[in-house]
């Protein structure tokens, strides 16, 4: 009896150590971070346009400073 509870022991211990190193090491790649691109915004005339009728108003109109007594 006591000879193969000697041997059901040892597969067991060599079947079990076997399993415990089965797959190899485990390889975890970081993922790279997502790339953000800012879209153009679609109000980028707006300012120029305003800002060039503000300038073109201001030499146009002039200044009224007549001297006139």
């Amino acid at each position: 009896m006591k000879r193969i509870a000697a041997s059901v022991l040892a597969l067991t211990t060599a079947f079990t150590a076997s399993t415990a190193f089965a797959g190899g090491p485990v390889v975890i790649e970081e993922e790279g971070q997502p790339e953000v691109v800012a879209d153009s915004p679609r109000s980028g005339w707006i300012v120029p346009v305003v800002v060039g009728l503000v300038l073109i108003c201001a030499i146009a109109c002039g200044s009224d400073d007549d001297t006139a007594e």
